[in-house]
This record gives structure tokens, C-alpha cells and sequence, in this order.
């Protein structure tokens, strides 16, 4: 599959038929990427649908794809031996999934599970690493991504040991946001539940405080928040703190644009 936007189309919710184009560029990684660098791998990218719950990566599986999703969010977790799980990290437009590939890992120890649904381009695993091996502008730009994301897992790891459920819901609900073109969200208490590591229960008090404050509406396995910049107030620090740490390594990377492939000429 080439570079160029391709539509895609499928039932709207009233029932009527849409359509949606997409692009690799919809991805920022491979937005910022300079025209050569693009041109090698655009062949190669392969538009896929992920479903809701769908799971990439399994605890030790070898890497055969990396992932750049494009309208889609993917949760690592770390699955404890008794199934209990808890989230570690997002990926969405931002980013990659596979890091582990290109660190020289080749396995990772995390599964890897589609929580909010949608489409991105997958890339075969020894085409990623050739383009990496280059040591150019790709294996600095990866790198920096990785980096950003090892602060947003480090950062989870303190929020889910010091704050409260509330804020966490906060927290996990704000990188959703701004991963998706929406302030909707399609996910059951439960499945909030697994991906904070708590309890059920604790999710839903949690969200009654929320919905009492006018923040978001909850029904259904449907979230709207309502309130975003009440959000932002009632967060912990966390958010913050990885928000900054994505813009600083990541600032120069352009937002793709979902219609026309990267135009931009090297430097």
C-alpha cells in the first residue's frame, strides 16, 4: 500500500453510509519523517482495522509488525500471574507500537490491547529495523519517541502508587482526549477498571464524582467529557508532567494532515 489517502467506509451510528479517508501522515512519526526516509517505507505500509479489545502483542510473542496508529489507541500492560493487569503506557497518533524492536529486545513483556477502536499502518518488523540501522533522521526520531515514552510509564507507575482513583480516571481520561479527534470514549467501567489496576467499584465512585461536578456524562460504556479544562484542574500533576516532557522531545513534529501524503523535501 502506498503513501497516498485512502477512503475507507462504514456504517455511521443513525445507520448511514460515511466515508473516512486516512493516511500514514494522520501519524505524527511518520509526518515528521523526511521525504526520503518516507518514500522508502510508504510501499510498505499497511492500513489495518483494530477492534476494540484486540490484542497486538502477547508477554514474550515475537515482534513480527510495528504499529503507528493513526485514529486508534492502543494500552500496554504489565499481566500479573494471578491475570491481574494495569496499565503502563498509551500509543496513539503520537506515536509507535514495537519499541522493543528497535531497542534491540526483539520481545517485550508487556501485552499490548486496542482500548479505544480504530485504524493505523502496520509495518513489517525487518523493514522498521533496516530504516533504524541507517542510524539517520529515523533513528533519531524514535529514540526521542522512546524517551517520551519511558517518562509517561515511569509517571504512571508513581500516579497509580501516590493519588487518588479519581485523579487517575483523570489522568488515563486526558491522554486519552489527546489521542483522539473526539471527547468521546467508548469503554466499560470494567475495562477502566483493568486498565487502572483497581477496583471496579472504585471506578465507579470515582466517575459519580465526576459526573456529579459536570465534568462527563457516563452511560452506557459511552464517556463524554463535558468539562475539559475542569478536567485539567482536577488532575494530578502527572498529566502535566508527561504532556511536557512529549512537547519538549517532540515540539518540532507536525501533525499530519489525513488527505495528502508528506510533501516536505529533506534538508
Amino acid at each position: 500500500m502506498g503513501c497516498d489517502a485512502v477512503a475507507c467506509y462504514g456504517l455511521s451510528s443513525t445507520g448511514a453510509w460515511m466515508s473516512t479517508a486516512h493516511s500514514p501522515t494522520q501519524n505524527h512519526l511518520l509526518a515528521a519523517m523526511p521525504a526520503a526516509e518516507f518514500q522508502r517505507l510508504s510501499p510498505h505500509l499497511e492500513l489495518v482495522d483494530l477492534p476494540l479489545g484486540d490484542a497486538l502483542y502477547e508477554p514474550g510473542g515475537q515482534l513480527d509488525h510495528v504499529y503507528f496508529p493513526t485514529t486508534c489507541i492502543i494500552s500496554l500492560l504489565y499481566v500479573l500471574e494471578n491475570g491481574a493487569s494495569a496499565e503502563i503506557a498509551v500509543v496513539g497518533n503520537e506515536g509507535i507500537l514495537g519499541i522493543s524492536l528497535f531497542m534491540g529486545g526483539e520481545t517485550t513483556p508487556s501485552r499490548a490491547v486496542v482500548q479505544s477502536a480504530g485504524f493505523g499502518y502496520r509495518l513489517r518488523a525487518p523493514l522498521l529495523k533496516e530504516e533504524f540501522n541507517r542510524a539517520g533522521p529515523v533513528l533519531r526520531l524514535l529514540l526521542r519517541y522512546t524517551q517520551a515514552l519511558i517518562t509517561q510509564m515511569t509517571q504512571t507507575a508513581v500516579c497509580n502508587r501516590h493519588h487518588s482513583i479519581e485523579q487517575q480516571l483523570c489522568r488515563w481520561l486526558l491522554l486519552s482526549l489527546d489521542r483522539l479527534s473526539s471527547s468521546s470514549l467508548t469503554m466499560t467501567q470494567e475495562l477502566i477498571a483493568n486498565m487502572l489496576g483497581v477496583r471496579r467499584e472504585g471506578v465507579t465512585v470515582a466517575a459519580r464524582s465526576l459526573q456529579r461536578a459536570g465534568l462527563i456524562r457516563y452511560s452506557r460504556g459511552r464517556i463524554d467529557v463535558l468539562d475539559r479544562p475542569g478536567l485539567e484542574k482536577t488532575v494530578c500533576e502527572c498529566y502535566a508532567v508527561v504532556k511536557a516532557e512529549f512537547e519538549r522531545l517532540l515540539s518540532d513534529i507536525p501533525r499530519g494532515d489525513p488527505f495528502h501524503a508528506l510533501a516536505r523535501s529533506s534538508k
